[in-house]
């Protein structure tokens, strides 16, 4: 059973959202912890691995091959009566939602929490999908804080709801409670839960349709009793007050910025905010009583209208179903407040924001994956090129990504495309896909290129870490989430484990080496049609420790034509054209002494200029 935690042990920390969710997994006695990186949830493991240090914690941390397997680690640790949480971005949940509506009938035995950051905007997403319509989806309870501080509570219910209830929970937080930074009371964790060894029972755990039909009713009654007796799904009053005829109801970050603005306006002040904590199961009896009660209430939540459409009557409620609400793009404290004022029928505020020209993204200076483009684009053409998730998606400025769907779909449309193409000039297919995400998705993929004799070049970006968020370990590592020791997986064996018979490494900087390869691996797919060839550029990322090139800085010479390859073709941050002296500089501090730039230049005008200190 659940230990109480000390009360008189209390602290406050100025804490980021993601690392206020840590350590209410680590207070709540969370035995087990996955994860699969991608923000704006990749804080929350992070932060994990500190505290474990910071208090010589037992719990179990573990990055993922994936969310699926993270999600199934994490439900093994939860039916052996241990507490596990489960960590990724909204997308992540497509890939363990098998896992996680099969769990939602069987339940769970210790507390099971899914953290799932969501990423209205998108910022760094493929969509802004709203993981509290999958919670509905699911028949699973969602917990939507509004600040870190809420995060850190709600974690801590969210485990006492699971086990309630013997259901897993999501705890869903959005960017800007992921990377907003509040003073947060924290205490002393309490000891890992167990709550005792596990019954084999195959109707309930190995359940066959019959008796899932069984469970499924089970689950229902749940889902009634959370949103009838828990006070969580009650809407609260958060500003203003009861006896008003217009009102707000919001839940999740967006509510802040409702807060806000209503309480530091005087012309605001005759409206009541309700602040729902759980948005699915809503207490939907409770949500319509109060939009009966008024003249008019203004629905506002990140993204989808989930508590609107929870409401029965909807004729005096203005939201996204009404129009009124944005469809699409994230609920920014401007648009909420000209929203709120068109809702009260007054002249929305004219505050002046400043015009910013927005720079697209660039691969880093000195990033390995820059030379494998300039490569991929100088040697092939007629090609389709589909690329993947990750930093490489950048490709599309080297002129080298055409398509980017989702994890792994790189290798899976590149096979659609070869059975397919000989139209329109394009007979050629490459794909790009780093080592992580291979891992991740790419390696079941591949597989059905070979076995169904698909011709096309695979190239497998091999940087050692998953870059794009924050350099954290993949299964090819020799360590641990928490720098535990690891066993390895040799990729090259992994893949030739696969079928290819057509597999060659190379570092992407030595130019003769790479063009030498690729133009095989074109020979072998393109030409002999003898199926998927695999290259490995490998080379370590240059944030990473290992990464990086000597001290060397290199500047561009007199006889310099400007044709801009070294702009057009490699887009390097550190190579600009300054219009007013029509030169080509290369900026020393950005400059990473790669010095590619020297192979690619055709009037061979750039060369070392100095080594730096």
């Amino acid at each position: 059973m659940s230990v109480t935690q000390n009360q008189s042990t209390t602290q406050t920390r100025f804490l980021m959202g993601n690392e206020a969710i840590a350590r209410g997994i680590i207070q709540s006695g969370c035995a087990v912890a996955t994860a699969y990186p991608g923000t704006p949830s990749s804080e929350v493991m992070e932060s994990l691995t500190r505290w474990k240090k910071e208090l010589d914690h037992p719990i179990y941390l573990e990055w993922s091959i994936n969310e699926k397997v993270a999600f199934e680690v994490g439900y093994g640790a939860s039916l052996a009566g241990r507490r596990s949480a489960v960590i990724m971005k909204m997308v992540g949940l497509n890939v363990a939602s098998d896992p996680l509506l099969s769990a939602a009938y069987l339940g769970i035995r210790g507390g099971l929490v899914v953290v799932v950051a969501d990423d209205p905007g998108p910022h760094s997403s493929q969509t802004e999908q709203d993981s509290r319509f999958f919670a509905w989806f699911a028949k699973v309870p969602v917990y939507d804080p509004g600040s870190p501080s809420e995060a850190l509570s709600m974690t801590l219910r969210a485990f006492e709801l699971s086990e309630k209830y013997q259901i897993p929970v999501i705890l869903r937080p959005c960017l800007r409670v992921c990377h907003a930074r509040q003073n947060v009371n924290i205490r002393t964790p309490q000891d890992i839960v167990d709550v005792g060894p596990f019954q084999k029972n195959w109707t309930k755990w190995a359940a066959t349709p019959k008796f899932r039909l069984v469970l499924h009713g089970e689950l229902n009654e749940k889902i009634a009793k959370i949103c009838s007796q828990e006070a969580d799904t009650e809407p609260r009053l958060i500003c203003g007050s009861t006896g008003t005829s217009q009102a707000i109801i919001t839940s999740g970050s967006v509510s802040s910025h409702v807060r806000d603005i209503v309480s530091s306006d005087s012309q605001l002040s005759d409206l009541a905010v309700y602040k729902v904590d759980t948005p699915y199961p809503a207490n939907q009896k409770s949500l319509q009583e109060i939009v009966d009660s008024k003249d008019q209430t203004l629905v506002i939540e990140e993204t989808y209208p989930v508590l609107e459409l929870q409401l029965i009557n909807k004729t005096k409620v203005v939201g996204r179903v009404s129009g009124d609400v944005p469809q699409q793009g994230e609920l920014t404290p401007e648009v909420v407040e000209e929203l709120i004022r068109k809702f009260k029928g007054i002249e929305t505020a004219q505050g002046f924001v400043p015009a910013i020209k927005a720079r697209r993204p660039s691969l880093c200076a000195g990033c390995p994956h820059r030379p494998a483009f300039f490569m991929i684009k100088k040697l092939f053409s007629n090609t389709v090129f589909t690329g993947d998730i990750g930093c490489y998606t950048l490709g599309v400025n080297l002129g080298a990504v055409d398509t980017c769907l989702c994890m792994g779909a790189s290798v899976g449309m590149a096979s659609g495309f070869a059975k397919s193409l000989g139209q329109n000039g394009l007979n050629h297919v490459v794909a790009s896909i780093g080592d992580s995400t291979f891992f991740h998705a790419g390696v079941p993929a591949l597989i059905n290129a070979v076995h169904t004799k698909a011709n096309f070049v695979l190239v497998l970006m091999d940087n050692n870490i998953t870059a794009m968020t924050g350099g954290q370990p993949t299964p090819a590592t020799h360590f641990l989430a928490d720098n535990q020791p690891a066993v390895p997986i040799d990729m090259e064996e992994l893949i030739r484990g696969c079928g290819v018979k057509f597999l060659e490494i190379v570092d992407p900087y030595n130019y003769r080496a790479l063009e030498d390869v690729l133009s095989r691996a074109k020979a072998f797919s393109h030409e002999q049609r003898s199926g998927v060839s695999v290259v490995i550029t490998r080379r370590a990322c240059i944030r990473s420790q290992s990464g990086g090139f000597s001290d060397a800085r290199f500047q561009v010479g007199n006889n310099c034509d400007r044709c801009m390859t070294c702009i057009r073709d490699l887009e390097c941050p550190a190579i600009s054209f300054i219009k007013e002296d029509k030169l080509v500089r290369i900026d020393p501090d950005l400059c990473a002494g790669c010095g590619f730039c020297v192979e690619v230049c055709p009037s061979q005008a750039i060369a070392k200029w100095r080594e730096t200190k």
